[in-house]
């Protein structure tokens, strides 16, 4: 079975969207402002692509990623690694040609059939909604989180508000940066 990682910046409110610039978003490029760049705090981004085996994407953010990422060099590694677009619209005419190998999923059944596989980890990035309905499932194995000191107030949130059971997790790997930035890594208790 394979483990499915859900990688994010994230606010210390549970903000996750547009750490990087994307427009659309009032508080966009939050993981910027005020706080201070520490390259030690995203060693963990560089081990995801080399431990990773395949990505999994929501719609969105394939298609906010798909231009970008396959010509830059900080995301090399993911240019060749098998794609997964988790989308009931997109159709193969939306996908990129230069991003390597790209399958659309229809279904979080066909995610977790994708999961009963075998090979490496699966690293999903950004897609909040994806992430809140893989989390619902049970898809989600282990977190990797920067948690970044600020409060964004709105935006979209890594973690369901569906009414559910709680959830235990184990921090298995944490450090924190001068900052304030802290790295939780944390594995799905089952």
């Amino acid at each position: 079975m394979r483990t499915v990682i859900s990688t994010a910046f994230i606010s210390l409110d549970g903000v996750v969207e547009g750490p990087g610039g994307e427009p659309g978003y009032r508080n966009s490029g939050w993981t910027f402002k005020d706080i201070e760049f520490v390259p030690d705090a995203y060693e963990i981004k560089g081990r995801e692509q080399s431990e990773a085996a395949a990505m999994l994407l929501g719609r969105v953010s394939y298609q906010a990623f798909s231009p970008v990422w396959p010509d830059m060099a900080d995301f090399a590694q993911y240019k060749t690694m098998p794609k997964y677009v988790v989308s009931t619209t997109l159709t193969e005419a939306d996908l990129v040609s230069n991003w390597g190998e790209t399958t659309i999923l229809r279904t979080l059944d066909q995610v977790a059939a994708l999961k009963e596989t075998d090979g490496g980890p699966i690293i999903v990035h950004g897609s909040a909604a994806l992430n809140h309905g893989l989390s619902d499932a049970g898809l989600i194995d282990r977190y990797h989180l920067l948690v970044f000191p600020v409060l964004l107030g709105a935006g979209k949130r890594l973690f369901s508000a569906a009414d559910k059971d709680s959830q235990q997790l184990k921090l298995v790997e944490y450090q924190a940066y001068a900052n304030g930035v802290q790295k939780n890594v944390l594995d799905v208790v089952r």
